[in-house]
């Protein structure tokens, strides 16, 4: 080859060298120029994702686009602010909150709602539960939800309460009894009662009762009674008592375990007993002395209207009103006040006497009658009064009311 065709080769190669360079050159000025108003053209703004905040600039054009640039998925619940729609501006502030699902148990009720608020209070209103005066709620409404946590609302009722009597309107979220009185701070004692299991359930309308239960220890002294003792008699008329030896009541000291509920004693028990003091027996002398009346003949009956009986010697002496009565008189049963049946034996010469004058029992002569018995009483007997007993209702009329002279013979 030529050096002439050297040369123009060496031209040649190197005029296509320079006109590459001026390419590449160029090429690079046109994509800084574009660099330069591409970044010109970007806009700063701050966008808030889940509570932090960035400062960025960004050629977005809305929300939404700038969102898609930031690599963030919108979901259908999440927050954004402004809307996705809305047109990027120099400084303008973009909020994205990602809702969470959380759980709400509202009392056998479950409920799952999608929500960006963190305050349960908050949580609870966007769900629309209304909460009562009562209500608990777990955690607290004013407290935040930690990551996965749910809410618990246990929903109040109305249940009567009755603690040692004392009965009250309680409102309660417990399921059991033994719940509900840890709530009420009610403690049970020992022997306190329930009208209910303390693992049972509660449920609106329930009553609840405590029976306050008590026992305590009691010392009393207390009098006993005495023995009543009889004996016979034979010189004691018999009907007729005397006491000989007045009784004396003794003493004791019990001890009793006495049980209380609400306050009223429900049970006593004797747990033990001491004699302090012994009683003293009575003694009572029971009369066996039978009296004998003896009976009048039909001489004796005519000498009551004579008045011929020798009277006897000796003895009390005085004077008494005397009348007559049948052993079948009005209201008379027959048997004296000292037992003698006159009804059996009509002919017994027996009278009726005020026993403070003449002793029953006592043996008498009476003027116009002649021996008897004081062996009978009468209401209207009384003092220096005297009613003579006569086989018939004829000799009593015949008798009247005569003042008589009467001797106590023994």
């Amino acid at each position: 080859m030529s050096k002439s065709t050297m040369e123009n080769l060496f031209f040649r190669s190197l005029r296509s060298k320079q006109i590459g360079l001026t390419a590449l050159a160029f090429a690079l000025f046109v994509s800084i120029i574009s660099l330069v108003l591409y970044e010109g053209n970007k806009k700063l703004v701050t966008l808030e994702v889940n509570n932090e905040k960035n400062e960025l600039k960004t050629s977005a054009h809305t929300v939404g686009q700038l969102l898609s640039d930031q690599e963030i998925e919108v979901a259908e619940h999440d927050l954004v602010t402004p809307s996705v729609n809305t047109p990027i501006e120099e400084g303008l502030s973009v909020r994205w909150e990602q809702a969470k699902q959380v759980e709400i148990q509202v009392g056998q009720e479950t409920l799952d709602v999608w929500t960006t608020e963190r305050n349960v209070g908050k949580i609870l209103a966007a769900a629309d539960i209304t909460l009562q005066e009562h209500d608990e709620v777990t955690p607290e409404l004013d407290s935040d939800l930690e990551q996965d946590q749910s809410i618990t609302v246990q929903q109040a009722f109305q249940l009567t309460l009755i603690d040692g009597g004392k009965e009250q309107q309680s409102w309660s979220t417990s399921t059991t009894v033994a719940d509900f009185l840890k709530r009420e701070n009610i403690q049970l004692n020992e022997h306190d009662k329930l009208n209910r299991k303390a693992d049972g359930f509660v449920k609106p309308g329930s009553i609840v009762e405590v029976v306050r239960v008590e026992k305590v220890t009691d010392v009393v002294e207390e009098p006993t009674n005495f023995a009543v003792v009889t004996k016979n008699d034979a010189k004691l008329l018999k009907g007729h008592e005397k006491v000989v030896q007045e009784g004396k009541k003794g003493s004791v000291q019990r001890e009793f375990e006495i049980v209380k509920e609400n306050g009223k004693e429900v049970s006593r028990t004797l747990l033990s007993e001491k004699v302090i003091e012994e009683p003293q027996k009575k003694i009572v002398s029971v009369g066996s002395k039978v009296m004998v009346a003896s009976a009048t003949t039909s001489k004796k009956s005519v000498a009551l209207s004579r008045g011929d009986s020798a009277a006897p010697t000796g003895g009390k002496e005085f004077y008494v009103t005397a009348t007559a009565y049948t052993a079948h008189c009005n209201g008379c049963s027959g048997i004296t006040a000292t037992g003698i049946n006159l009804r059996a034996n009509p002919q017994l010469k027996v009278i009726a006497v005020d026993p403070s004058v003449i002793p029953l029992g006592s043996k008498v002569w009476v003027e116009g009658y002649g021996y008897a018995i004081a062996g009978d009483t009468g209401g209207a007997i009384k003092g220096m009064k005297i009613d003579l007993h006569v086989p018939t209702k004829s000799a009593a009329y015949q008798f009247g009311r005569r003042q008589v002279k009467l001797k106590v013979i023994d």
